[in-house]
């Protein structure tokens, strides 16, 4: 597969540095140097300083879209359209209208379109898909979630605290992690109810947002994301019938990642305890494309795909309406 990159910033660059069975041939970004200083890193690789001119590239088989957020599903709407496979990052779009012409597109061009919910791939999360699958936690009844980081000098003046870029706040930028993952879990949530607020940080997005989010069956996701959090934090708790399964960290700044498997006995009491723990540096990036790969290969819609993001999407414009 041949791959162009259009953001070449952080993110960008930690997907050319998981491109395995794959050749980074086209960079591009709003600042010309950055895409240059990537290209440098990979034999044959050319810059753009026009992403227009990226997509039009015959030699190109699909694209990585890592920009901010305001620019997601223009590009991704322009790469499908000239027959390209798209990876895009979270959350694909600022919000659903925007993101529904490129689901639709998507469908008419017959190209694969995934997007960067790379948190499905961490080890501790594969692992509690396993133990589920294998009717080791019981019926699943409701998820608690908490996703957060702290605070750095600046950060009101950074682009995920403008409106215009960014679309909104932290429910978009961790938010729509934590809602992916419960609807992994647990599938689609018809009824939503949740807040929005800013607390601390002087900015026109929140920093703070709670939601509940139900089932048609009840299953409940209570989720929190926050931007005050001041310590680095990820805890996704999943409850089953007959067991727990608590992921914790992700490794870095937000700690060692482990999975505690608590199994209940049926004389109740203290559960069983296993804990499995993650040292290892984060794969999830590499796991994905992979997958990647794999589903433009065999021509298959890809799991997290762009109308998994239309619903986390969904589910963030109802607590905005719920919190004006």
């Amino acid at each position: 597969m041949r791959v162009g990159i259009i953001g070449c910033g952080l993110i960008g660059s930690k997907r050319a540095e998981a491109l395995d069975g794959a050749k980074l041939v086209a960079t591009s970004d709003v600042v010309p140097e950055k895409a240059q200083a990537l290209a440098r890193k990979f034999d044959h690789a050319v810059a753009y300083a026009d992403w227009h001119e990226l997509i039009e590239k015959d030699d190109i088989d699909a694209v990585i879209v890592a920009t901010t957020n305001d620019s997601l599903a223009g590009i991704t709407l322009a790469a499908i359209e000239h027959g390209k496979h798209v990876l895009v990052e979270k959350p694909a779009a600022r919000n659903a209208s925007e993101l529904r012409p490129v689901v639709d597109a998507a469908a008419r061009n017959h190209v694969q379109v995934r997007v960067g919910f790379n948190h499905r791939y961490h080890p501790a999360v594969l692992k509690a898909r396993q133990l589920i699958e294998d009717g080791n936690v019981g019926p699943l009844m409701f998820i608690r979630g908490r996703y957060g980081h702290g605070g750095r000098v600046g950060y009101e003046k950074e682009w995920r605290a403008d409106p215009i870029k960014a679309g909104g706040g932290e429910l978009l930028d961790q938010g729509v992690h934590l809602i992916d993952l419960a609807r992994l879990f647990l599938g689609n949530f018809p009824e939503v109810t949740g807040f929005s607020h800013t607390y601390f940080w002087d900015m026109p997005v929140e920093d703070n947002g709670f939601m509940l989010l139900k089932t048609a069956e009840e299953q409940t996701a209570f989720l929190h994301v926050s931007c005050t959090e001041w310590k680095n934090l990820f805890s996704f708790e999943i409850y089953g019938h007959h067991a727990k399964l608590h992921i914790e960290g992700l490794g870095g700044s937000y700690g060692l990642e482990r999975l505690a498997y608590y199994q209940m006995s049926p004389q109740m009491g203290p559960p069983d305890t296993t804990i499995w723990e993650y040292p290892q540096p984060d794969h999830s990036w590499r796991l994905e494309f992979q997958e990647f790969m794999d589903d433009v290969s065999l021509d298959r819609v890809p799991a997290a795909n762009l109308n998994d993001a239309l619903a986390a999407l969904e589910v963030v414009e109802r607590i905005y309406e719920l919190s004006k």
